[in-house]
């Protein structure tokens, strides 16, 4: 059964002579990556029970550049930069709002030098707010007294600083959190940044991402939660590596909330 869900486009809001409260940036793997998909349709959802006014660039989006620049190619990040900031400044966009800890880094932090400037915020954060004016309110579900463990994104942590707004909606969920001996600053990359989401690792003894799902797999957890597309895709590998499909589940924040809320 197909459903209808409701994502209306930055142009249509400006042919209607008016302006999103947020522009929710899908991303590539948002838009393209079937898993990912998933995730980009949870936040929908929420974002349509909260009663937000948002919209997406739709086929005017293009990826911010984020893999071309952490793989060493300047210009091409700043082709496909000042391509994003020419649409959005021509919208007059003023607040944006992502899933994906590489966009939101991108656009956040690297976009202003180059006149986008833009208040962006990640999408764990933004649910946290919508929580905590009431717009959005969660029960814990059939989450509820499960043992969790959440993976700090590189790009969510250490490059910005917010650990705490995916834990609090993990422990509005009645979840029992359970941290990794390596967590918040000292959390464990899952193998996905600078680039290398996108090419067979180097030669070692051990994959980076097998490392890092047995450390979450040691804390006896039944769900692993990320908060980043990369995350969720190289800890799912992680989980087929160790012969764990069907036991352990790989969710991102949003989609923990919509199943929750059976959305």
């Amino acid at each position: 059964m197909s459903e209808t869900i409701k994502v209306p486009t930055v142009a249509e809001f400006i042919a209607q002579g008016k302006q999103p409260e947020v522009l929710f940036w899908v991303g590539c793997s948002g838009s393209f990556d079937d898993r990912s998909k998933k995730i980009t349709k949870a936040f929908v959802k929420l974002l349509n029970k909260a009663g937000v006014e948002f919209a997406v660039l739709g086929a005017e989006e293009s990826c911010t550049g984020d893999p071309a620049k952490r793989a060493g190619n300047e210009f091409l990040f700043q082709m496909q930069a000042m391509m994003n900031i020419e649409v959005l400044n021509g919208y007059e966009i003023k607040r944006i709002v992502t899933a994906c800890p590489h966009c939101f880094n991108t656009l956040k932090n690297e976009y202003p030098e180059l006149g986008g400037n833009y208040e962006v915020i990640h999408h764990t954060s933004f649910l946290k707010d919508l929580i905590a004016t009431g717009r959005l309110t969660i029960e814990g579900g059939k989450f509820k007294g499960k043992k969790i463990t959440y993976h700090d994104p590189c790009y969510l942590g250490r490059a910005n600083d917010i650990y705490e707004a995916p834990r609090d909606l993990i422990e509005k969920l009645d979840a029992a959190l359970v941290e990794m001996k390596r967590s918040k600053r000292n959390g464990l990359c899952c193998g996905a940044g600078g680039g290398q989401m996108f090419k067979e690792p180097e030669p070692g003894k051990k994959d980076v991402n097998i490392e890092r799902t047995e450390e979450a797999l040691d804390t006896g957890a039944e769900v692993i939660v990320a908060a980043c597309p990369f995350c969720n895709t190289m800890m799912t590998d992680g989980i087929k590596a160790a012969n764990q499909e069907g036991k352990v589940e790989v969710l991102d924040v949003a989609e923990m909330i919509a199943n929750a809320e059976d959305l």
